[in-house]
């Protein structure tokens, strides 16, 4: 393995604060060497950036394989560009003991195509109360707490966990959902503002999941500038114009124009931090009966370079911030910048052509998604991670 080396000459390089044209050699899986050359031609079809990094999904393994296991959604992942993933808990056994954590590591090495952060549960089951796990949890294997897929109800428990997880140097990952709530928009604004406060209150540390509304955006952007320690997401499909997915059921909820465009605002002046997919693959029958998600991890950069950047919200710069180098940075990796010594992580895309989504080029076995039909531009041609190619489009992919 020593001295394994890869040369990408002659590409457009785009990270989150630089483009130049040149050549990047990777030797034993780091960025060694950056060339700049005299450019040849507009950015456009071969362009270098980092590879992303999603902070939030789910690959349903164990307990629900039928959905997504973690080798179709790494698969998915690299397709969309994605060389490392964070993943939810509400795995069934749920993921809260190190026997669940370690079985799912070693199902990863298994699989051997993406790196995976797996979350370990808040509380037990995700039941809310009990959090005496978190105890028996072993240092240097753990990253992340989150009982995304619920809110943690009791303020208490939250202070408590928060506490732990800011002693320990976790991230806790709040899913903002106030069950107590009359309606949805409340259930979100409600607990945004009760954890901000908790965060506050003990200097801890937490980052705030799938954020939709223009209220939530608000109450971070005004934590921040009290110095509290809190990061945000936001996903791919609430940065949508809603006409046509407005009915499409996820949790949180498709919001309104005035939502979006406090999102963009809060992208802009750096209340948002991260781009995160929240992939929630589902059997047609599961959305049937009312199951919330949409798989997205493959079709997350060529939605947001479409809607934010081709529109020119945002600069292709600040996609990679989001989507790449911030991603990174809260989860403390030495990814997300084509950078020496970075992890030799990238993704070659196309941005003049577009993709025509299609269910059957789809790599996840979630098929749950409102785009099927609809066009974007960006394309991913392919997915580098340590210096290896992890994915390649074939001729006849997104078309």
């Amino acid at each position: 393995m020593k001295n394994k080396s890869m040369e990408l000459k002659n590409y457009w390089i785009v990270d989150c604060d630089r483009t130049l044209f040149g050549d990047v050699k990777i030797v034993d899986g780091k960025i060694a060497n950056i060339i700049e050359r005299k450019a040849q031609g507009t950015m456009g079809e071969g362009v270098l950036m980092p590879s992303f990094i999603d902070l939030h999904a789910h690959f349903r393994e164990p307990g629900y394989t039928h959905k997504e296991d973690i080798k179709s959604g790494s698969e998915a992942a690299a397709k969309g560009g994605y060389t490392h993933v964070t993943l939810m808990a509400n795995t069934n056994p749920v993921c809260d003991n190190m026997t669940v954590l370690n079985a799912i590591n070693e199902r990863n090495k298994e699989v051997g195509i993406i790196d995976i952060n797996q979350c370990v549960s808040g509380t037990t089951g995700l039941l809310g109360d009990d959090y005496s796990h978190l105890e028996g949890l072993e240092d240097g294997k753990v990253k992340c707490i989150s009982d995304d897929g619920k809110g943690v109800m009791s303020h208490s428990v939250m202070r408590d966990i928060l506490d732990i997880c800011t002693k320990k140097g976790w991230t806790f990952m709040s899913h903002a959902e106030d069950s107590s709530a009359d309606n949805m928009r409340d259930a979100e604004n409600n607990m945004t503002e009760r954890d901000v406060q908790i965060a506050e209150e003990i200097d801890g540390r937490i980052h705030m999941c799938h954020v939709s509304t223009r209220e939530a955006i608000d109450i971070i952007r005004r934590g921040k500038k009290n110095g509290v320690k809190v990061t945000c997401e936001v996903t791919p499909h609430h940065i949508m114009n809603p006409d046509g997915i407005s009915d499409y059921r996820v949790n949180p909820p498709i919001r309104e124009n005035e939502d979006i465009l406090e999102i963009i605002k809060g992208i802009n002046d750096g209340t948002v931090d991260a781009i995160a997919t929240d992939h929630a693959p589902h059997t047609l029958e599961d959305k049937k009966n009312g199951a919330p998600g949409i798989s997205g991890i493959e079709l997350s950069f060529p939605i947001c370079y479409s809607e934010l950047v081709k529109s020119r919200k945002i600069t292709i710069n600040k996609l990679s911030e989001l989507m790449s180098y911030n991603p990174a940075k809260i989860l403390n990796l030495k990814k997300g910048k084509i950078k020496e010594g970075y992890d030799g992580d990238m993704v070659i895309v196309n941005l003049k052509e577009t993709q025509l989504v299609k269910e059957e080029n789809l790599l996840s076995r979630g098929k749950n998604t409102p785009l099927i039909g609809r066009e974007f531009y960006g394309v991913v041609e392919a997915t580098i991670k340590n210096g290896e190619f992890i994915y390649r489009r074939e001729s006849n992919d997104n078309r």
